[in-house]
């Protein structure tokens, strides 16, 4: 790896695992490297404590190079988010796939708390294998491949419902501070890549496009909510154009 190649950190989303990004990284090739790390609650980190945003930022922190492309993905978009707004002289380009900056009311950020705290209590009486056939139910995510579909679910196996349960509580939309006041503080080009049938997100990507100084939003053809997966080249060639501007 050249010592001036820019390198892009990739946030992978709940249930997920930093394996996720794979397809990613293989079609980014190794003259773009890539870093997708497992956080805190998930994979090889299922057992580190405490899941908290504090803590999980100084891991991503510590996992990158001085300055960093940097992606995530739904729950890791909204922690690219908090770490793009504690390093933005560290963060050269930002990309988003199926992100949110948060729940803005906050009567609804207590109802989802409450809702994921008893999905939390729920998954820790059942084995992982049973909590990823029943997650891979969630609407928002419906419509993958039957080729994607089997992807997903083998990378949720290398969970524990143990560690998802606390990054549930820790990291999820009811619990993190939502950050759409703080979007217009964020000076680096920012792409919002959503998937054509994710109606929800593409409303929520146009929002955000408004309130960040440099934004540009990207609607995947065909695509759900997981365009990383779903479309793995188009994403590569998302962050190949951002890792060579930033050389």
């Amino acid at each position: 790896m050249s010592r001036r190649s820019a390198v892009a950190l990739l946030l992978h989303g709940f249930t997920h695992t930093g394996a996720s990004w794979d397809p990613v990284r293989e079609a980014l090739g190794q003259s773009h490297p890539a870093i997708a790390p497992d956080i805190r609650g998930h994979g090889s980190a299922a057992d580190r404590q405490p899941v908290r945003l504090e803590p999980v930022l100084g891991d991503l922190v510590r996992a990158a190079p001085e300055r960093f492309v940097l992606a995530g993905y739904s729950m890791g978009g909204r922690l690219a988010l908090h770490l793009a707004l504690a390093h933005p002289r560290r963060v050269r380009q930002l990309v988003l796939v199926g992100a949110s900056p948060g729940i803005a009311d906050p009567a609804e950020r207590e109802a989802r708390r409450l809702a994921d705290e008893q999905l939390a209590t729920e998954m820790e009486g059942l084995d992982i294998e049973s909590f990823a056939r029943r997650w891979a139910q969630t609407p928002v995510l419906a419509g993958a491949s039957v080729d994607v579909a089997r992807r997903v679910h083998e990378d949720r196996l290398r969970n524990t419902t143990a560690g998802l349960s606390r990054a549930l509580r820790g990291l999820g939309p009811g619990t993190l501070r939502p950050v759409w006041d703080r979007l217009g503080e964020l000076p680096m080009p920012v792409t919002l890549v959503v998937g054509e049938r994710d109606a929800k997100f593409q409303a929520i990507a146009q929002q955000m496009a408004v309130a960040l100084p440099r934004a540009q939003v990207l609607v995947a053809p065909g695509c759900g909510h997981a365009v990383h997966l779903e479309d793995p080249g188009l994403v590569a060639r998302i962050l190949r154009g951002a890792l060579s501007s930033a050389q």
